[in-house]
């Protein structure tokens, strides 16, 4: 089955190297078996779908497909609205229980943040069952779809035990391939230190291995040292998985540097950042991740994204959905506040939120419509993306399609 899309005011791909922020208006895309076949302008698109129907278009169908192409090409009129690509929200820790509300509350009077309100979170999520989480997660899933995110990560990190790490493991992958082990997210309660980062290093690897793609470390003051996340990481990348980090939020520290040097795919906050570490993210392939709902929620600096995508750095834009410092699951606002917060065009913001994320997956199958790609569409009510910046708030997602089917709204 195929489906033609018309009617699109302003089409964002991604596809384009040389422009990769650039539009196409009044655009049509062609979808087939869930990916995406053609793109180009509307008055092109009849002759790409009779291209398709001859097998001469760059995604031709099967021969045994041709003589029935013509009454299996539905056709959508979009109406005007404009079509991005799904969000890829690459750094979400969607798996807990409880509520910090008062926390936030208190920032907002003065209080400062700091790393220990994770261990309140820790304690709630150890007390609930298997189905409460499956069922906080799931309604976190919808809030996700319902707001253009077609791609998301999802970190363990609130049990910080054996067996509580392997089970979120295991309800996180339930609804996303993109799994990240964060046992190294603080040392528990009561834990003894090095004992702790045997355990993470070892025995809570193996068990958390069969569910998770990645590893990663809160590489920062109240967390882990530098040498203590080394450990982890190296760990973890023997076993197979691919590397993370959260890096130099609270202060300038060895977060990035780490990252770098250990060829991570992300590196995650990037808010205090040295010279050298702008330097040195520019000359490698590590992704700097910035989450603006932290800094909105926690009243900290924002990242400078501008003083990044000067230096050359490749940047992605992130929720960090978590219950303490960014309990929010919305990519359209993390576009508004890193264009009016952080220096960046509502092209870079979007293409950030989504090419972006996927680069700080290493995926190259979402995040981008071109042809080949998963036909992951966001259909806006608006003419064109400049209202997720220009109208923040407002629930501008008209519709959202996963390889070409419908995800929100059910």
């Amino acid at each position: 089955m195929a489906t033609l899309f018309t009617g699109i005011a302003e089409l964002t791909t991604n596809a384009d190297a040389a422009a990769p922020t650039a539009t196409i208006a009044d655009a049509a895309l062609l979808v087939d078996e869930g990916r995406v076949a053609w793109v180009g302008a509307a008055s092109d698109a009849e002759t790409a779908v009779r291209a398709r129907d001859s097998g001469l278009s760059p995604m031709p169908r099967p021969a045994a497909a041709v003589s029935q192409s013509e009454v299996e090409v539905t056709r959508v009129d979009l109406g005007g609205r404009a079509v991005i690509p799904g969000f890829v929200d690459s750094h979400t820790h969607l798996v807990f229980a409880g509520d910090r509300a008062d926390e936030f509350e208190a920032r907002m009077t003065g209080v400062p943040y700091a790393a220990g309100g994770i261990r309140r979170t820790v304690a709630a999520t150890r007390a609930a069952t298997d189905d409460e989480l499956r069922a906080r997660l799931a309604a976190l899933v919808a809030e996700l779809h319902a707001q253009g995110t077609t791609t998301f990560e999802v970190k363990t990190g609130y049990a910080l035990t054996l067996d509580g790490e392997e089970r979120l493991a295991r309800l996180a992958a339930e609804v996303t391939d993109e799994v990240t082990y964060l046992g190294a997210h603080v040392v528990p309660e009561g834990a003894v230190r090095e004992a702790y980062v045997d355990l993470v290093c070892d025995a809570m690897l193996a068990a958390v291995r069969p569910h998770v793609r990645w590893v990663d470390v809160f590489c920062e003051r109240g967390a882990f040292t530098a040498a203590e996340s080394e450990r982890i990481l190296r760990a973890g990348a023997a076993s197979g998985l691919g590397v993370r980090v959260h890096g130099n939020q609270l202060s300038e520290g060895p977060g990035v540097q780490l990252a770098v040097r250990l060829g991570a795919a992300s590196v995650d906050h990037c808010t205090h950042l040295t010279d050298a570490d702008v330097a040195d993210l520019a000359a490698s392939d590590t992704v700097a991740t910035l989450l603006p709902g932290v800094e909105f929620s926690t009243r900290q600096p924002y990242p400078d994204a501008r003083r990044l995508l000067d230096a050359g750095v490749t940047v992605a834009l992130a929720s960090d959905c978590n219950p303490g410092s960014s309990f929010t699951s919305s990519m359209p606002l993390m576009i508004a506040l890193a264009v009016r917060e952080m220096g960046m065009t509502v092209g870079e913001a979007v293409w950030a939120a989504t090419a972006g994320g996927a680069r700080a997956l290493r995926r190259s199958d979402v995040g981008h419509l071109g042809v080949g790609a998963r036909a992951d569409l966001v259909v806006l009510d608006a003419p064109s993306r400049r209202h997720l910046a220009y109208r923040p708030g407002v629930p501008l997602v008209h519709r959202v399609y996963r390889g070409g089917e419908v995800i929100s709204p059910r």
